[in-house]
């Protein structure tokens, strides 16, 4: 058989041998590469151009190095998961930089970091103010992680007891012009009603770039030619208005019936329509 036929074949043999060894090695999608982990993927693919081309002058001897760096990689994670201080070994520990609002300067040292350095992860997380941090811990994988202080913190709707509807991720119905029907049948929504809405807003369907539905059914679309403005959606504040229209008007009626039956009517209706606005705020306004 000619050279090239064989450096072909192993080539191609190898190229999807290295896809799925690339597939499983970074399962975890949580742990950012080490710098070992770099030098293992860099001898992996050294050997298999070596193979591949041939250099190694008896493959099997190659075959059995290129397994040796695929499979004791694959082996050390799964003893890491079973393992902390084998774990720590392969991936290292956390270091904690700030505690109490006191800086460690000694771990700062210990990660090589300077002075700079440390502010600057630190505006990264939106802290700015040194003195707002109560905690602050450098992770394994390279990010930091900042805790301020409890009153600097960002108030939150449940700090002002404010209740708030629940929030799923949003789904792309349109992609550069073209209906994504699973989004659509996911939110058990249809074309008509998407031609519907893209009518609406006075837009065409090949003119959107993105288009997509949130969790209270609204459509938010992106469109190429931004000259365009798209006007905001306003029918939930509208239903709310009208809400709110109806009860002061059973509240008006109240006041200027004579009859003390018919005022009790409007009184109580007046209450559960109240009482019913206030279970739809959060839902109705943003």
């Amino acid at each position: 058989m000619s050279t090239w036929i064989v450096v072909l074949l192993r080539s191609v043999a190898l190229f999807f041998l290295t896809l799925i060894v690339v597939r499983i090695m970074t399962k975890n999608y949580s742990v950012r590469i080490t710098p070992f982990k770099i030098i293992n993927y860099a001898v992996i693919a050294i050997l298999v151009s070596l193979v591949s081309v041939n250099a190694i002058s008896n493959w099997v001897f190659g075959i059995i190095t290129l397994a040796v760096w695929i499979l004791l990689p694959i082996g050390l994670d799964y003893i890491a998961m079973k393992s902390k201080f084998v774990y720590n070994l392969i991936n290292g520990k956390e270091t904690i930089l700030v505690k109490d609002g006191k800086v460690m300067e000694e771990n700062l040292t210990s990660l090589g970091f300077t002075g700079e350095d440390f502010l600057r992860e630190l505006r990264s997380k939106n802290a700015f103010d040194l003195a707002d941090v109560e905690f602050a811990v450098m992770e394994s994988t390279g990010d930091m992680n900042v805790i301020l202080k409890s009153d600097k913190k960002p108030i939150t709707p449940h700090d002002l007891g404010i209740k708030t509807s629940p929030q799923t991720a949003p789904q792309t119905v349109i992609l550069d012009g073209n209906i994504i029907n699973e989004s659509l049948s996911n939110l058990r929504l249809n074309q008509a009603w998407l031609n519907e809405k893209l009518e609406n807003l006075g837009v065409s369907l090949d003119n959107v770039f993105i288009g997509q539905v949130d969790c209270s059914g609204e459509l938010y679309v992106d469109v190429f030619d931004d000259s365009i403005e798209i006007p905001e959606s306003s029918v939930k504040e509208m239903i709310y208005a009208s809400l709110e229209k109806s009860q002061a008007s059973l509240v008006t009626f109240s006041l200027e019936t004579e009859d003390v039956k018919t005022r009790s009517i409007y009184l109580n209706d007046a209450n559960r329509l109240k009482k019913i606005m206030e279970k739809l705020e959060p839902y109705l306004l943003r």
